[in-house]
């Protein structure tokens, strides 16, 4: 029998550790040690506000930044597939909240995440008003480390975007994503470095300046200041946006279009990074599973108003948004086909 009496920390859970995380954080979080975030809604921009609330995580991605030891872009991701829901509906991303779960807290690590996750705020114009850090010892290993994020935002009712909206002639403009963003890293991880034997460390293929690791942590793009821009510059051109994520383009931008309604897209009007013709080559991944899984290099889907599609892509470039017409909606079509 242990002499002495049981602690906390002696069963597994350093509480001056998560002091000391808290103590790193301070300056990033707004209120922190309070229990409960607080955020002051500005009445002046809505008559009538609608919260819209989504919650996400970064998947195995993770396991690419335990590998490597590189946590500052995490963060960002964590936002992205958070705040970037909200901007479909057409809600203005408000706060942000984050949970970190990890076997043994290592306050500088915690910090880093947590740096990546402000830093991704400032990308979407939104505030971080709180989170949670908890040990998990015996049911995580001491590595093991684990983020989900929560965002709240705001539209004027009547003013959503959705389905009701769209209409057969409209057009769908792709905003680019430069590599994976947060999903399908599963596959992704199993074909690079189980099935083709890649080093993180070596190029992520033949030629390139970066290396694999480079190419996996490659942080997601946030597109919710550019989006909300281009609409608030064009009105009611913009009908729809599908934010593209687990499921890729056909499992996603069939959800903001009625029945009834398909899309027809043209492949050829887009650049597909390199790493994903890398990861079908090296694990001979069928087209259709590389469409259900992957963005095939388009992040998001905006579908607009067919006399609009100027005004609504000089709105994304003066936002200093690259995008391209992809397709268009059509009758007769079921889901998304590619011609």
């Amino acid at each position: 029998m242990a002499e002495g009496g049981a602690t906390y920390a002696g069963a597994g859970v350093d509480i001056g550790a998560g002091d000391a995380a808290v103590e790193l954080m301070k300056g990033l979080v707004s209120g922190i040690g309070g229990f409960g975030g607080q955020f002051p809604l500005d009445m002046t921009r809505f008559t009538k506000p609608v919260l819209v609330a989504s919650t996400d995580g970064v998947g195995t991605k993770l396991m690419v930044a335990a590998a490597t030891g590189r946590y500052d872009t995490v963060g960002i991701d964590l936002v992205a597939m958070c705040v970037d829901d909200l901007v479909c509906v057409g809600a203005q991303p408000l706060f942000m909240l984050d949970y970190i779960a990890t076997g043994k807290v290592d306050p500088e690590q915690v910090a880093t995440v947590v740096r990546g996750v402000r830093a991704g705020c400032d990308l979407a114009g939104c505030s971080l008003i709180g989170g949670e850090t908890a040990e998990h010892p015996g049911s995580m290993a001491p590595d093991d480390l684990d983020i989900a994020g929560f965002a709240v935002g705001a539209v004027e009712d009547g003013h959503q975007l959705g389905p009701d909206r769209v209409q057969a002639g409209d057009v769908i403009i792709g905003i680019p994503s430069p590599g994976l963003r947060s999903n399908g890293y599963t596959l992704a991880r199993h074909v690079l470095l189980e099935r083709a034997g890649l080093a993180l460390g070596a190029p992520a293929w033949s030629g390139a300046e970066h290396t694999v690791a480079d190419e996996l942590l490659r942080p997601s793009v946030v597109y919710a200041k550019p989006v909300l821009a281009a609409r608030e510059a064009t009105g009611d051109a913009l009908h729809a946006v599908a934010h593209i994520t687990g499921g890729g383009i056909v499992g996603n931008l069939p959800r903001v279009l009625p029945e009834g309604l398909g899309a027809v897209l043209s492949r050829s009007s887009w650049v597909e990074p390199r790493i994903f013709s890398e990861i079908q080559q090296l694990g001979s991944v069928e087209e259709a599973e590389m469409d259900r899984v992957f963005n095939r290099g388009v992040g998001m889907a905006l579908v607009v108003a067919a006399d609009q599609v100027d005004s609504v892509l000089a709105a994304l470039a003066g936002a200093l948004q690259p995008s391209t017409v992809i397709g268009e909606v059509v009758s007769g079509v079921d889901g998304v086909e590619y011609r």
